[in-house]
């Protein structure tokens, strides 16, 4: 299948247009990139957790070591859930005919049988287990590369506070990532969380970067009227400078890391003096399901005092704001699923989710040549 949104020379709102008239030869999945699995702690020892991932299932458990596996959901003897089997040691057995796999895939017992064919092997997929996060890379082994794995300082670093979540989306994974590089949704989505002026978000300072790998969204909203979530985190009294920053590089990981947060107006928020408001870091691990469901991970990380009570509240708020944002996805598959051959509308304020979507075209485009399109 042909990737859509290709590279074109036109403007922004050409461009943004070429997305509505692309729409429906768009890609399934991207597969030679590094997928949030589950978050560790999701994980125990001696457990298994399935998981449908990019169509595929997969069982994810740990061995006694404490190394994560990532095996097809599938005993090639009958077609049983390995997810409903048991973790022994470093092997996992599976609960119909007690065929047991090693951790790279490999049948290492087939009761009362001494040779094991080459067939009854599994499949299994790279993992690793990095800030607190299970990677899975779901394409060509031979080119999954953990030291390309974006990090997550925030997970490790003391001075912030950070709560997971995991949400299924009932929407397909693009929209997702359209959602968080186009914020100009706030305001309406969100109004009474993390919103505020609809014209203060229209007429944000906004610039979008590009260089063929990484698509990031820096949005500037000086002396801004703070929303409900700023003033509990940062205890502001009057007007604030704004920050909005997203970078997305799915070569590295289908996440995209936003970094936001406000100060006092006037005090050097847009020169980098930012010790006297306060931060916040989210997180968006993006995952497909299957074509129009999704999982969504995220984290929300700030460097609000944890002894105040603000990290819980604010926790709380963008709970709501992610459950929104669900609920608006979950609207838009609907809305898509009733007349899959109607197209977007492109409008100006669209300029990141273009680039982002050139990015995505270009990935499937090289895979589509390896013959790994979905």
């Amino acid at each position: 299948m042909r990737a859509a949104w290709q590279h074109t020379e036109n403007t922004d709102q050409n461009s943004a247009a070429q997305i509505g008239r692309n729409y429906l030869e768009r890609f399934m999945f991207i597969k030679n990139t590094w997928y949030v699995a589950a978050f560790a702690a999701e994980i125990e020892s001696g457990k298994t957790l399935a998981r449908k991932l990019l169509n595929k299932p997969v069982v994810l458990f740990r061995t006694e070591d404490g190394k994560i596996a990532a095996l097809e959901d599938r005993c090639s003897h009958r077609a049983m859930p390995l997810s409903s089997g048991h973790v022994d040691g470093c092997r996992i057995r599976c609960a119909y005919h007690g065929v047991e796999f090693e951790a790279d895939g490999k049948c290492a017992r087939i009761p009362n049988q001494e040779r094991i064919p080459p067939a009854a092997n599994v499949r299994s997929y790279p993992v690793v287990e990095k800030d607190h996060l299970i990677w899975i890379w779901m394409g060509d082994a031979e080119l999954a590369d953990p030291a390309q794995i974006i990090d997550s300082p925030e997970h490790n670093d003391p001075k912030w506070t950070w709560r997971p979540y995991n949400f299924p989306v009932n929407a397909d994974w693009q929209l997702i990532v359209d959602n968080i590089m186009d914020l100009t949704h706030v305001p309406y989505i969100h109004a009474g969380t993390i919103g505020g002026n609809p014209e203060q978000h229209y007429g944000a300072e906004t610039k979008v970067e590009f260089d063929g790998k990484r698509v990031e969204l820096l949005r500037k909203m000086p002396n801004s009227v703070p929303p409900r979530s700023y003033i509990d985190a940062g205890g502001f009294k009057g007007r604030v400078d704004r920050w909005q920053e997203v970078r997305f590089e799915p070569a590295r990981g289908m996440t995209l890391r936003v970094n936001a947060g406000g100060c006092d107006a006037g005090t050097g928020a847009y020169e980098g003096r930012r010790d006297n408001g306060f931060e916040l870091a989210n997180n968006h691990f993006i995952t497909p399901e299957t074509e129009t469901t999704s999982h969504y991970l995220w984290t929300i990380c700030t460097t609000a005092d944890p002894a105040t009570g603000v990290p819980d509240k604010l926790f709380d708020q963008f709970f709501d704001t992610i459950t929104e944002d669900e609920q608006t996805l979950a609207l838009q598959q609907e809305r898509i699923n009733d007349d899959p051959g109607r197209t977007f509308v492109g409008i100006a304020s669209d300029g990141a989710v273009n680039q982002a979507r050139r990015l995505l075209s270009a990935m499937a485009e090289a895979e589509e040549g390896q013959g790994m399109a979905a």
